[in-house]
């Protein structure tokens, strides 16, 4: 066991499909929609009011990215900040090559907007995975050449935790001499590993509020100073007319205070290796599950198959019990992994994956408690055929 002794009543293990809302958050959503509740837009003392949250929470939020506020413009969310600027790049550089490299294992909200750009007359290059979920600097190197436009790689992914070689993809445009833009998908990486835009050599970043515990419905993009993408939506001189329409301030304002409640990231690693691994431990001892997550991985976020139970007859089973996991992506409910699938595992891998991600609220009794009701699940559930 891991922890001394399980009082818990509840686990909760999705957190890379949403986290528990901070009380930092949610007073500072509170206090934007009761007291200043303005339009950021308007002249009069209520609208500076907003103007000036909103601002602070822009500082906030680009503190954590050690970079300049004037370089984060807020969305409703990580799809449409990964939409805008996957659209954006590609057709303000179309003129200058038709080309975008990115992998097999991105998001949904990026690999179909790729095969939007397809269909727009764009070469989409698909990079595969290792049997880790890794891609290769090799072949990163080979796919981007001079009429590369746009390079997309995430930073970790969502549903195994690998880390990707982003930093590999602005020497892979130098040397071929490119002008490509670099995006990444940093959603499940900002707030958990150290991050910086400078430092990673990328031009667009994309991350979100409510995987940090603050409240859906707000996310940012950051685009570096001097770099120009086309918008998707017109109407409004709102986020340097990025992204036009009145700001949702309860939102971005819990945005902000979550973000400056973050602890250092260095704490929050230590932590979660500790916990990952003392459940690593725990299931070294149960036969039937098998860890798809590679070695390290970041440690929010641990894939396992348990051999032989199909995953949602084991989520069920688990939910009636209090312990709440994923099988995957919230955003392909119900779908075989795409990611799992390019990983190369077996058929009865692929059929019973769960997703186990933690947040700094995590605790050993949560994660006794897993253990506890998945041997419970093995015991009682038939085993598919």
């Amino acid at each position: 066991m891991c922890g001394k002794d399980v009082r818990h009543t509840e686990a909760y293990f999705d957190n890379s499909a949403t986290t528990r809302p901070c009380a930092e958050a949610i007073d500072a959503a509170a206090k934007a929609t009761a007291e200043i509740w303005g339009n950021p837009s308007s002249l009069h003392r209520h609208g500076l009011a907003a103007e000036e949250l909103l601002e602070l929470s822009r500082e906030r939020t680009a503190k954590r990215l050690f970079c300049s506020p004037e370089e984060i413009f807020f969305t409703s969310g990580g799809t449409e900040s990964n939409n805008t600027a996957l659209f954006g790049a590609a057709r303000r550089l179309k003129k200058q090559g038709g080309k975008i490299v990115s992998t097999v294992i991105e998001h949904p909200s990026v690999y179909e907007t790729l095969g939007a750009l397809e269909k727009e007359g764009f070469e989409v290059v698909r990079l595969g995975v290792d049997g880790e979920g890794k891609i290769s600097e090799d072949e990163l190197f080979n796919a981007v050449d001079e009429k590369t436009v746009l390079v997309s790689i995430m930073a970790v992914n969502n549903e195994t935790g690998a880390v990707q070689p982003v930093q590999a993809a602005k020497r892979a445009v130098a040397r071929a001499h490119s002008t490509a833009l670099i995006h990444c998908d940093a959603v499940q990486a900002f707030g958990k590993m150290p991050l910086k835009p400078s430092a990673l050599g990328v031009d667009l970043m994309s991350i979100s509020a409510h995987k940090i515990h603050g409240i859906k419905g707000a996310g940012a993009l950051y685009i570096k100073k001097g770099v120009k993408i086309a918008p998707l939506v017109y109407g409004g001189e709102q986020e340097g007319k990025l992204r036009p329409g009145t700001q949702a301030m309860p939102a971005i304002a819990a945005f902000g205070a979550a973000a400056k409640a973050l602890p250092p990231v260095e704490e929050e690693l230590r932590q979660a290796t500790e916990l990952r691994d003392c459940m690593l431990s725990i299931f070294s001892g149960i036969p039937e599950i098998a860890v798809n997550s590679p070695a390290d991985a970041l440690p929010f976020i641990t894939n396992i198959s348990v051999l032989g139970r199909r995953s949602e007859p084991m989520l069920s089973f688990l939910s009636e019990r209090g312990v709440y996991v994923s099988s995957g992506s919230a955003c392909s409910k119900g779908k075989r992994s795409r990611v799992l699938s390019e990983m190369g595992l077996s058929a009865e891998r692929l059929e019973s994956p769960l997703r186990i991600s933690f947040s700094r609220f995590t605790t050993k009794e949560e994660i006794d408690l897993l253990a506890d009701a998945l041997r419970q699940g093995i015991a009682k559930i038939r085993p598919s055929k």
